[in-house]
């Protein structure tokens, strides 16, 4: 009796390979124009039950991983519309380990199914400022990206995707028609945005996607999305090999993301990462240099950034202590500042003169926990199974204004504070997106406040080509208080009032008629107002410029004919200055 079980074991495992063998000659079945590549293995037991692993989708339906009774093999490949359900005696779904994560029907099955109503291509026109001529913007470009529905009639994507944009177009998946979108916020620090489209055609037969939880290592997910190369949907799998602080090209900040072991190319920007039936995190930038890293921006991130525009009706932004910490590795360091055994933090080395840590700590401090949480002396604090990340998150994740107690050693001693913290803005800023510059023009010299986009229009090998002395203050210069901007004079447009002081471009501006200027605002009311016949502009490196202030005047609006530039001074100096002159007159 048992060699005639092992027999027929033997007959079915034969069967069920010849099966999927012929199977897997067969051309490739679309499924609503996208597939999923998979290599498919298999492997078996000596008992009667089979086991058989197969990670591939060539065909629809019914393809199972799990316990598989032997003798109901040749039903594991159904094609039927009119069978979709299988025997719960043939088939056993239990979850088996491959590859070190789980595969479930789900696993090979959800993205396919919720890809189909909720991804959205996006088409983007943009046009960049010009900051060597902030008055004109370059040529426009059009871009694709992806994005996906979320509740609420929305459309999440990432700000990448439609930084800079003239007009926005979405598309559903399997339909001709493009709709417009309009782009309700845009968060770059995390690179996330928000899309809203008006028509009501567009939202029949879509389904809204639901966020879920921040995946362990070795769980599988799969990206969804427009990547270059074709014009339809793509399913992309991968594993997550790394959860950890990271840095955000788009926006340049240090917040919390995903590395999957899967491509993210252009095109996939926007689209959702999805982990069973919910999203995993937004896929938003790869690894240059490198073979199918990706990264996404993970559900905690997304969620704060949505939480925000439903509390506030904006971006808020992320939270900052400003500080500049030291880890306290070494034990000699930790016994100068009388650490005791057992004791962990790190060193407060610099405070941002702007923020509320300023008023309250002071350099040297040690900061041995926040909100309870236990600082480590490399400055990580634990996360999830005996995984660690750097403090910062916690603080990124607070809500603006909201309070964070710290836990202080302070000349040997232990020490409760409690702090607002605040999104801080730099005194130099590192993206300006989807906004003209400002700028100030007299008498042919062009005046800015030094910003890193500007730095960037010197090219690829920007730190290298910029002027070094604005480069470094642009890097590490800090604001002394709010408002305060660096400004620079950007080039001079040549006139007879001006001649000899062409070389005098890509200086910092200290004062006017010996008043030190706070931001670009600051010195356009000092030289609009002045009362002097001469004009003084003080420069970096001791430079001077004088003008006999009647005929500068006069030969502005001559140098503006002449080099076809609409105005003096940018719309928002304007804007603003209306809205000052607004509010004394209501005062």
């Amino acid at each position: 009796m048992q060699g005639h079980n092992l027999r027929r074991a033997v007959h079915t495992l034969t069967s069920s390979l010849s099966l999927l063998h012929s199977l897997r000659r067969r051309p490739l079945l679309s499924l609503s124009s996208f597939s999923i590549h998979k290599p498919y293995s298999f492997s078996s037991s000596s008992n009667p039950t089979s086991f058989i692993k197969v990670n591939c989708v060539n065909f629809p339906r019914y393809v199972v991983t799990g316990a598989i009774n032997h003798t109901h093999v040749p039903n594991l490949c159904k094609n039927d519309e009119n069978n979709d359900q299988l025997d719960d005696h043939e088939v056993g779904f239990e979850e088996e380990e491959v590859s070190g994560h789980k595969l479930t029907e789900t696993d090979v099955y959800a993205a396919v199914e919720l890809a189909l109503d909720s991804v959205i291509k996006i088409f983007t026109v943009a046009s960049s400022p010009n900051y060597f001529l902030p008055w004109q913007n370059k040529l426009q470009r059009e871009t694709m990206g992806s994005g996906f529905v979320i509740s609420g009639k929305k459309i999440l994507t990432n700000a990448h995707v439609v930084a800079d944009h003239t007009f926005v177009l979405v598309r559903k998946h399997g339909c001709p028609t493009k709709y417009r979108a309009e782009v309700l916020a845009v968060g770059h620090e995390c690179d996330l945005a928000v899309l809203v489209v008006e028509n009501e055609e567009f939202w029949q037969g879509v389904n809204h996607l639901e966020l879920g939880d921040i995946p362990f290592l070795q769980e599988a997910v799969a990206v969804v999305g427009y990547p270059q190369g074709g014009d339809n949907i793509s399913v992309t799998k991968g594993v997550v090999s790394r959860v950890e602080p990271t840095q955000y090209v788009h926006g340049a900040t240090q917040l919390l993301a995903i590395q999957i072991d899967a491509a993210i190319n252009p095109g996939n920007s926007g689209g959702p990462a999805i982990m069973g039936d919910k999203v995993a995190g937004v896929a938003f930038q790869n690894l240059s240099g490198a073979e199918n890293i990706g990264y996404i921006i993970p559900v905690p991130v997304i969620k704060h950034f949505i939480a925000g525009i439903e509390e506030r009706g904006k971006y808020v932004g992320f939270c900052s202590l400003g500080l500049s910490c030291q880890a306290m590795e070494n034990q000699q360091l930790r016994e100068h500042f009388g650490m005791d055994t057992g004791m962990t933090g790190v060193l407060v080395s610099k405070i941002n003169p702007i923020s509320e840590a300023h008023k309250i700590l002071k350099i040297d401090d040690v900061i041995l926990a926040f909100d309870g949480v236990a600082i480590a002396n490399d400055g990580t604090v634990p996360f999830r199974n005996r995984e660690r990340i750097t403090f910062d998150h916690l603080v990124s994740m607070k809500k603006p204004n909201e309070k964070a107690e710290l836990k202080v050693l302070r000349d040997g001693k232990e020490c409760n504070f409690l702090i607002n913290v605040h999104p801080l803005q730099p005194l130099v800023p590192v993206h300006q997106f989807d906004k003209l510059p400002s700028y100030y023009i007299f008498a042919g010299l062009l005046f800015i406040p030094l910003s890193q986009p500007y730095l960037h229009e010197y090219g690829e090998e920007w730190y290298n080509a910029s002027p070094r002395r604005l480069c470094e203050r642009a890097l590490r210069e800090q604001p002394k208080k709010a408002g305060e901007q660096l400004v620079i004079l950007s080039q001079v447009l040549m006139d007879d009032i001006n001649a000899g002081y062409e070389r005098l471009a890509e200086l910092q501006v200290k004062k006017v008629n010996g008043v030190e200027i706070d931001n670009l605002k600051h010195l356009c009311q000092l030289v609009e107002e002045c009362k002097e016949k001469n004009l003084r502009i003080d420069l970096d490196d001791d430079r001077v410029i004088v003008l006999d202030y009647h005929k500068a005047k006069l030969a502005t609006s001559r140098i503006l004919k002449r080099h076809r530039i609409p105005s003096a001074v940018s719309s928002d100096l304007i804007e603003s200055e209306e809205e000052e002159n607004v509010a004394t007159s209501q005062n």
